[in-house]
């Protein structure tokens, strides 16, 4: 409008350089940024950590690298008189002692109460539906205690035991044991025959619960127990380091008391309850043992055919 040409922004200015067309930048633009780099060197990727992590450790990779401990998913809960007192008596860690309102104080609820004392556990009073509620219905008779969730073992952390000891090792390795008692009662033995420790896999086969605490009567916190993610790697591992794989079997070539390997660096392979050694871990054996019967129909669960052999391999050793 005529008089407005004093209008701030009424009259175009003109630029001294031409301004670049819409080609120049549209091409700049597919260009992108170059090529994605790898994910290792993005620094919020998880493979970038794991490399920095790997790089820390000299190199290595994997469960070798930094020996990290495994735990159990969640606490377990043990439940009953008896349990509680002998896992007090055995000094299994417990975190907690629950007691139902209005339990009959006997004398196993007494000298529940006088360990508590002594050693500073937690002692704590619920109602009986509250208890009920946190041991899934178990038969509690008015007393529970929680154990905390089991650390688990590396399983070159048993070699090294062994070598601290000035001893050859004694590993007891679990094939699919699904039997939590049966796995006590293996970790019991281990413990007393002079073991430096137990194997077990991490899938298809029984963990540190309650059961398996109830049953080796808390041999388990004396005695390392590691799992392996696979269990034909882990005795590869062992025979690497020196060790010989002796596995248990009815139909073994040499019999238990012609074993000429037990003072030596020694791996023990027992069987599941029912189908015995697998294929592959049979395989990776460098002996077969079998351990002889009055009777060839008769046979042994994991946990007596485990206690059997240590006790010869001990002799042997002794």
């Amino acid at each position: 409008m005529p008089g407005n040409s004093s209008r701030k922004g009424a009259i175009r200015k003109t630029s001294k350089k031409p301004t670049a067309g819409s080609g120049g930048r549209v091409k700049r633009g597919l260009e992108g940024r170059g090529p994605t780099p790898k994910a290792k060197e993005r620094e919020y990727h998880k493979a970038y950590k794991a490399d920095q992590k790997a790089k820390s450790t000299g190199g290595r990779t994997g469960s070798n690298a930094s020996r990290q401990r495994k735990k159990t998913t969640d606490a377990e809960w043990m439940a009953g008189r008896n349990s509680v007192v002998e896992a007090l008596r055995e000094n299994v860690p417990v975190t907690a002692v629950y007691v139902a309102e209005g339990a009959e104080r006997d004398g196993r609820l007494r000298e529940v109460f006088a360990i508590c004392a002594e050693r500073g556990l937690n002692l704590l009073e619920v109602s009986k539906g509250e208890l009920d509620r946190m041991t899934s219905g178990a038969v509690h008779q008015g007393l529970a205690a929680r154990i905390p969730t089991f650390e688990y073992a590396h399983p070159d952390d048993l070699l090294d035991l062994a070598a601290a000891n000035h001893e050859p090792p004694l590993i007891v390795a679990l094939d699919s044991v699904t039997d939590p008692r049966n796995l006590g009662a293996v970790i019991r033995s281990a413990a007393g025959f002079g073991a430096h420790g137990v194997v077990i896999p991490e899938r298809r086969a029984a963990g540190m619960t309650a059961s398996a605490w109830k049953s080796s009567a808390g041999a388990a916190a004396r005695i390392p127990v590691a799992q392996t993610v696979n269990l034909v790697r882990q005795l590869k591992a062992f025979q690497d380091a020196g060790c010989m794989v002796v596995g248990l079997a009815a139909d073994g070539d040499v019999s238990l008391p012609d074993l000429d390997l037990a003072d030596g660096p020694l791996v023990l392979v027992v069987g599941s309850e029912g189908d015995g050694l697998s294929r592959l871990v049979s395989e990776t054996c460098d002996q077969l043992l079998s351990i002889p019967m009055a009777n060839n129909v008769e046979s042994l669960n994991a946990g007596v055919a485990a206690s059997v052999a240590l006790y010869a391999i001990a002799q042997a050793r002794a």
